[in-house]
Parts: C-alpha cells; structure tokens; sequence
C-alpha cells in the first residue's frame, strides 16, 4: 500500500554502512575547506584553484579559441566573488541551471583607524559585520585574515592566529566578580559594539628594539602603539596609514572539528554559507556532459544586504551570463540574455535552521528541519508576513521535488521559526527580479551565526547529492 503520509527521514538510518563511509571521506575535504578558507577572499581563490585544475579556463581568455562553445569558464570579481559556468549540449539562449551560494559569513572588521593605546596596551577598534550576537566573540581566541593594500597598489597577504606558532588576539570580557550592572542588561545590550577592541599587543616599542629613538612627546605616550607599528612594519611593511586601504576581518582562530564522539558532525566558524559553496562546487565539478549549461555563483555581502559590486545585487552575474551567450551567438544583445534569464532555473544554495530542542519554544516543530534529515527545501523566507522574500511557485517545487526523488536525494522541508518571533532573507529574491524560477535549499544548522556552527555531515552529503541532481537535470 502507498504510504500517503510525508515525515522525514534520517541518513544514519536510512544510509547502507558503504554510503556513510562515503560521507565521511567527503566530510573531511569539507572540514579541511573550512578550516582553511575563512574569509571570501580565501574560498575565491580555493575555488579558482580547484577548477583550473580540471580544465576551467578565465572567460576573457577563451574568446576566438576553437571549442569555446562548449568550454568550461570562470571569472572573478575583485577577489571577493567567482562564478563557475560550464556549457550544455542545449544552447545557452535555451536557459540556464544556477546553484548559488555566499561566502561571506558574520565576523569582525576593522575601522578605517583601528590602532590605538590605552592603559599600556595595544587595541584595535572594530564594527561587526552582519547578525551576530556580541557576547560570543569576547574571551575567544581570534585570528585575522585579509590584505592591506599600498599606495602603489601592491598587496600585502596577512594571516595571524591558526598557525600552531601563530599568536591570537582577543577580545575582553568583564569578569563575573564585577559584572553585576552588566547582567542586569538585556542579552542584546551587555556588550556594547564600542567595546568590541581587539587587543594586539603591550611592548612599548623601547623594550622592543633598544636602538629605537622616540622623536616627541606624543610619541611617548604611545609606545605600545608603536611597538605594534614596527613590528607590521618588520613583518609587512606596512605603516599606519596603509591600514586605511585594508580588508582585515578578525575571525575565530583554530580548525573545524568532528563533533560528538561518534564523530557525525562538524562544528566550526563559517558554514553559513560555505557548506553550500563548497557543496555546489563539488556538484558542479563532478557534472561531465550537462543537458543545459551549469553555473555556479558564489557572491559576497549576503550576510548585509547583498549590496556592494561583490553582491547579489552587482551587475556581475548577468554581466557574465551575457559574455557566455556571447561565446555562443557572436553578439551582444539584451533581449537575449533577458529571454536566457527567465528560461533558466535556480536554487538559491542557502542554510536554514535546524530544531535545537533546547530552544523548542522559538520553534514550530512540524515545519522546521531537523538536523540529519538532509537538504531543506523552502518555498519561502523572509520575515513577518513573508516580507523580503522570494516565494518559489507549487509548479516550480512539483519540478524539485521530482528531480531530488528521482535521485534519491534525503531531503525535508523547513522554515525559520515561529511566524512573529523574526526571520531571514536569502538572495533567492535577487534572482527572482530576473523572471527566474528560483527557490531555497541547503542544510539546516545549530547555532547558526555563532562562531561554532554545527553541521551534519549527511546534510552536507545530501547538499552535494541534490545540487548535483539539479545540475544534471
């Protein structure tokens, strides 16, 4: 008899022994990803890595070579966005199958003049980069990451805290002995983004190098401050004021880990979004002879809005899509690519949440995803009375539901909490604009946006499974 009733099931009851181990080898590329590409920056050029590797060749290169019809392409956007596209057997005009997914996730930044002294020791000053909760980023181990750029436009790589030898920073927490105004505060308001200082340092630059003239009294003050400054100068060459031409975003230092001594998770910094960038990539990469051109988007800025030319919202992706179609048809022309947006098919490649029964009250539990129970699909985000949001047709699920069934991808469905209590946007709604079908899938997470998230590692397995169903579909 037909099981009529719909519940979702769970990869390490359902899975043979043979397919777990699969999805422990693929898991462990996944954690060593993650580990190591904790900035856009980073997962651009692993990416870029990777694909050069099989035969993936910069667009602008491949004009007038024979077989760029059917060549597999790249381009970069300012180091902090990439898009793969592979071309189908059907002509490009015919549409298009997108997975995308972002790579910034929530962190520290720097100010424009972040160094400063106080109480003979050396700060920098921060603003937080997307929804985080304060709290979770004092009395943690932190590294950082980007590049300060010269004058003369030469770049300069720094990457501080994960090395075994490596430093850390950090920033303060007031001790419990003292806090009592502090926890009297909301949750929200007991750390105040102005006290969010990175601390680097407390050699005055005397103790430092004994051959060191202090030139003024200004400077006197301030000799922690300098120490700091000779030593990024040793060390880089850099000074002061190159620190305003920078991108260093401060991080949670050390590597991701198998979680539970089963070892069925991963917990580590990041995986807001690059479960899903790393997933697609792999999807896309193992795609031999797709039916319709594959491409894969990984974008900057979700995480504030998708501004900025690194976002969603950059004229980056049609910009592209628009030189393949050129590729094809030898023209440029904006009724096509218009007409080749609307044809094509997307899944917004986003995570979602995941039941946490220590917090099952913010939860409706028949419509949120359980970790384990594989690849989420959302027909909508956004927040009360699904503001901000794309919300994908019932013809457009049928087609998902089909494929991923077809497949035999594990997946469920989800959404993000109880109706009035808030929400979250994906760039699905970006991609909409286009006339596009589009819609949300991903795996769910445990303390999402935190500085150790939590994965399963079958979710992250039936991610790969369904994107690259979609892409050969």
């Amino acid at each position: 008899m037909t099981d009529l009733t719909f519940k979702p099931k769970f990869g390490y009851e359902e899975w043979t022994e043979e397919k777990i181990k699969k999805v422990f080898e693929f898991a462990e590329g996944y954690r060593k990803f993650i580990s190591e590409c904790k900035t856009e920056r980073k997962v651009v050029g692993w990416v870029e890595g990777k694909a050069k590797e099989v035969g993936y060749g910069k667009l602008e290169s491949v004009r007038g070579v024979k077989g760029a019809k059917r060549a597999k392409v790249y381009g970069v956007n300012r180091e902090k966005a990439i898009i793969l596209g592979q071309f189908g057997k059907r002509p490009l005009s015919q549409g298009a199958r997108l997975v995308l997914a972002h790579i910034d996730s929530p962190r520290i930044d720097l100010k424009l003049q972040p160094l400063y002294e106080e109480e003979k020791i050396a700060w920098l000053k921060t603003h937080y980069y997307g929804g985080i909760k304060k709290y979770q980023w004092t009395a943690t181990p932190l590294a950082i990451y980007g590049v300060v750029v010269l004058e003369n436009g030469r770049k300069i790589q720094i990457e501080i805290g994960d090395k075994p030898e490596d430093p850390v920073f950090v920033i303060t927490d007031l001790l419990p002995h003292l806090s009592k105004k502090q926890m009297e505060k909301k949750l929200e308001e007991a750390i105040e983004a102005e006290e969010m200082n990175v601390v680097v340092g407390s050699m005055p630059t005397k103790i430092r190098d004994s051959k060191s003239e202090i030139q003024n009294k200004e400077e006197k003050k301030e000799t922690v401050k300098l120490g700091v400054l000779e030593w990024l100068n040793k060390n880089y060459g850099i000074k002061e004021e190159d620190l305003i031409s920078a991108d260093l975003e401060i991080v949670p230092a050390g590597q991701a880990k198998d979680l539970g001594f089963d070892r069925s998770l991963i917990g580590g910094y990041g995986q807001d979004d690059r479960i899903c960038a790393y997933t697609a990539v792999q999807a896309l990469l193992e795609v031999k002879d797709p039916e319709y051109t594959n491409i894969v988007v990984l974008v900057d800025k979700e995480e504030t809005g998708s501004e900025s030319t690194t976002g969603a919202l950059s004229n980056f992706i049609p910009d592209f899509i628009s030189e393949m179609l050129y590729l094809q048809t030898g023209k440029h022309d904006e009724n096509n690519l218009r007409d080749c947006l609307s044809l094509s098919k997307a899944i917004s490649a986003d995570v979602t949440v995941g039941f946490d029964p220590d917090y099952k009250d913010v939860f409706d539990p028949k419509n949120t995803a359980r970790i384990g129970a594989g690849i989420v699909l959302e027909k909508y985000t956004g927040r009360r009375g699904k503001a901000e949001t794309n919300e994908a047709t019932a013809e457009y699920l049928a087609e998902i539901r089909n494929i991923f069934n077809k497949n035999k991808v594990l997946w469920q469905t989800g959404g993000l909490g109880k109706v009035d209590l808030g929400g979250g946007g994906t760039i699905a709604m970006f991609l909409a604009r286009y006339n596009m079908d589009v819609v949300d899938a991903g795996p769910p997470l445990l303390s999402m946006h935190s500085p150790f998230e939590i994965s399963s590692k079958v979710d992250l397995y039936s991610c790969f499974e369904g994107y690259k169903a979609f892409l050969n579909f």
